[in-house]
C-alpha cells in the first residue's frame, strides 16, 4: 500500500480522515504530471489550511518527488505556510507612514493581548497575526486589520476592545 493510500506513519497533525482522504484525492489528480507540485500544493492547503511536514512527505511520495524539493517550494512562496493559521487573521501595517504614527505600539498591544508573537496562532487557532508592510491606507494610519474589517486611526487603547468582537 502507498503512501497516499494510507496515513504516513509519524502523523502527528490534527487533521482529520477526511481531509486526508482529499489531500490523497487531490495528489491522485496530479500523478505522472510534470511542473504540477505548487497548483498541488495551493489546493491541499485549501483543504488542509497549512502544509505541516507530514503532508509535505505524502506530496513528495505520491509525485515522486524529494521532500527537499516539497519544502523549498513551500518555504520560498509567501503563499505557502507551514503553520496553521487562526479563523481570524489579525493584521498590523508596519509601513512607514504607520509605523511613525504608532503601529509598532499597536503591534505589540496585538501581541500582548493574544499571547503570541507576529507569524504565530493562538493555541485555540482563534487569532494569526501578520505584519503588513503597506496596505494603501498611509492617510488613516496607524491601521489595524481583521479578516477584512479595517481599524484606521487606531489606538492601543482600543486594540483589546476590538480583538473581543472576534472572540
Amino acid at each position: 500500500m502507498g503512501c497516499c493510500e494510507t496515513k504516513c506513519a509519524g502523523d502527528v497533525t490534527d487533521i482529520t480522515p477526511e481531509q486526508w482522504a482529499k489531500v490523497d484525492e487531490i495528489i491522485a489528480g496530479y500523478q505522472g504530471q510534470r511542473g504540477v507540485l505548487i497548483p498541488c500544493l495551493h489546493e491541499i492547503q485549501q483543504i488542509v489550511g497549512y502544509l505541516p511536514m507530514e503532508v509535505q512527505e505524502r506530496v513528495a511520495a505520491g509525485l515522486d518527488i524529494p521532500v527537499a524539493d516539497v519544502y523549498s517550494v513551500i518555504t520560498f512562496y509567501a503563499l505557502f505556510t507551514t503553520k496553521p493559521k487562526g479563523k481570524h487573521k489579525v493584521g498590523v501595517c508596519l509601513g512607514t507612514a504607520c509605523y511613525v504614527r504608532g503601529g509598532d505600539k499597536i503591534l505589540e498591544k496585538v501581541e500582548d493581548a493574544l499571547g503570541i508573537k507576529a507569524g504565530d496562532t493562538t493555541p485555540d487557532r482563534l487569532f494569526s497575526i501578520q505584519v503588513m508592510r503597506c496596505i494603501g491606507a498611509c492617510g488613516l494610519g496607524p491601521v489595524m486589520t481583521v479578516d477584512d474589517d479595517i481599524y484606521a486611526r487606531i489606538k492601543p487603547d482600543r486594540v483589546t476592545e476590538v480583538l473581543k468582537k472576534y472572540s
